[in-house]
């Protein structure tokens, strides 16, 4: 077992290298041992990562079992929800980067042997599989888990229904005060990753869908007994890959990603995968088209009824076997891929246990015959946009109405709440990509106050930002070129028709060619809305979101 560890550890020149090492406690009888790196997003803030410190010392316990010596690192994170609707979320995608180059930075600095990487919410997890793959040493992800479902007066609780859309809903009349304020307290109970199939959800089932996780630890809830259980697993397990040599490049294929990107359509996931799977693709060096998610969609049925669009929560999808039932629905399918377990993913499909017909139905009985993305284009996104097609209901997949452009999210938010937005309205928000947010905002807010307002069945939103994975309806994001890089959606104007066809997957604006064209022609581009800091930094790097929103290394 060659150990890259050695280059810090081994020789007479590396005399002061082990003093510093004895200086932090390791005991002399250890340093012969495999150097694993734990990285921890722990966080006070974010209930995805408030129960790290439990999974933390399991993990720690696995890797000294297993035979290593576990250093633990601080990576930051950021909680979506809270960032939301102001300044925040302009820094959220935006630190994917930052978390795939802290890991990267610590990793080679140090010369660690292996990773274990715990996470749990939006941009860490894409992040540190980012970092996995870029480095190409053993690792392996232990995602901390979803939330458990909120109560009130007999019903079950999610965030965005019952806090999001509940501020459209009192500004509407339809909700009291004493509700809203009982919603606040009840919504979300306690640690994890919001309850449903948001983008902190999705990003763990694609985890496990991918290998880097081991079978059942994207469903398993972030308190349970299961979760520490498998932190101790992982732990061990990391040094076994060492001494293998098996690296996130073996695992994360061509094969590895076609299966994720199915398991992430059955299930109905979040449009922010259209970012991250590419993005991590990337640094696998594999080449992945948006195209992709499209031609995958149309022939993997969705089968699993999850909120916000649905109505299973993810303790629902664990307690029905979690991803592997997943798996087992589409073996036919699948390519066969190696995971972290040492299992073939073919392997863990036909071993799965379905407990529940419902919640993860058979390929013939599913809820919708085609994947939870669609991939739009049209003379308003030549280069690709994205909808979650099974959020979306059957009367709305295709949709005229009238542009209501906005500049920034703040401006349609204030017009939604003011009454200002009508049935049969586009509302556009525009100047939010990576480049003009910058850092490509997600618009829940907005989307949730049309939904609180009775509006999803009668108003749609076009937007170059991004959504949560919690938003419903006819939604349509990451229109490519944005309006910072002079794409059409910059020359939209008021009352411009705008055409939705999600079954045929266009998106159009309805003036000519030419008329587009002279518009463009004139069109100035704006003054950056933000000139200092990281973010300025980032938004002269980042790429377009039909590549994946990375940061070009020139």
């Amino acid at each position: 077992m060659a150990l890259r560890s050695k280059t810090i550890k081994t020789g007479l020149e590396r005399v002061p290298h082990r003093a510093l090492l004895y200086a932090t406690g390791i005991p002399k009888s250890e340093m012969d041992k495999p150097f694993i790196g734990v990285a921890t997003s722990f966080t006070d803030i974010i209930p995805g990562h408030v129960g790290m410190r439990d999974l933390e010392r399991f993990i720690e316990k696995g890797v000294h079992t297993g035979g290593g010596y576990p250093f633990f690192f601080g990576v930051p994170g950021i909680c979506d929800g809270i960032a939301m609707g102001h300044k925040g979320m302009h820094y959220s995608l935006a630190s994917r980067e930052l978390i795939a180059d802290m890991v990267e930075t610590i990793a080679e600095a140090h010369r660690l042997d292996g990773l274990v990487l715990l996470t749990n919410c939006d941009k860490i997890t894409p992040g540190m599989l980012m970092a996995a793959a870029r480095l190409n040493i053993p690792a392996i992800l232990v995602t901390a888990g979803p939330m458990l479902a909120g109560h009130y007066r007999g019903r079950r609780l999610n965030l965005t229904s019952d806090t999001f859309e509940a501020v459209g809903k009192y500004k509407k009349g339809l909700i009291k005060e004493d509700e809203l304020q009982a919603l606040e307290m009840c919504a979300c109970p306690g640690g994890g990753s919001c309850q449903g199939m948001y983008t902190a959800n999705t990003m763990a089932c694609i985890t496990e869908s991918l290998g880097m996780s081991l079978p059942g630890c994207a469903t398993s809830p972030a308190v349970l007994a299961d979760k520490k259980r498998i932190a101790f697993e992982s732990g061990k397990r990391i040094v076994e890959l060492i001494k293998k040599n098996i690296t996130p490049k073996k695992i994360m294929t061509d094969n590895a990603f076609k299966n994720a990107i199915m398991v992430d359509l059955a299930l109905g996931g979040s449009t922010n995968t259209v970012l991250h799977i590419p993005a991590i693709a990337h640094e696998a060096g594999i080449r992945l088209q948006l195209e992709t998610f499209d031609a995958l969609s149309k022939k993997t049925p969705h089968i699993t009824n999850m909120i916000p669009g649905g109505t299973y929560y993810m303790e629902d999808l664990n307690y029905a076997g979690g991803i592997p039932a997943v798996l087992k629905r589409l073996k036919g399918r699948l390519y066969p891929s190696l995971t972290v377990s040492g299992k073939n993913i073919t392997e863990i499909a036909a071993h799965a246990h379905i407990t529940d017909e419902d919640v993860v139905r058979p390929l013939e009985k599913s809820y919708h015959k085609e994947g939870g993305i669609a991939i739009l284009k049209g003379n308003l996104a030549p280069d690709g946009a994205v909808v979650k097609q099974t959020a979306v209901s059957g009367n709305m997949m295709s949709f005229e109405g009238t542009a209501k452009v906005f500049n920034s999210e703040e401006d349609a938010m204030k017009a939604i709440l003011s009454g200002k937005i009508k049935p049969g309205d586009v509302v556009v928000i525009r100047y939010e990509g990576p480049k003009g947010g910058p850092g490509m905002r997600e618009m829940l807010s907005p989307t949730s106050a049309i939904a609180g307002m009775g509006l999803s069945e009668s108003v749609a939103l076009i937007t170059d930002g991004r959504f949560s994975g919690g938003t419903r309806g006819p939604c349509i994001g990451h229109v490519s070129p944005e309006a910072m890089e002079g794409g059409p959606i910059a020359v939209i104007k008021n009352g411009d028709r705008i055409k939705i066809d999600i079954p045929k997957r266009k998106l159009d604006v309805l003036v000519s060619e030419d008329e587009i064209s002279r518009r463009l022609s004139r069109w100035k581009k704006p003054e950056p809305k933000i000139r200092h800091g990281y973010l300025a930094r980032y938004a002269k790097l980042v790429s377009s979101a039909g590549s994946g929103a990375i940061m070009l290394d020139t």
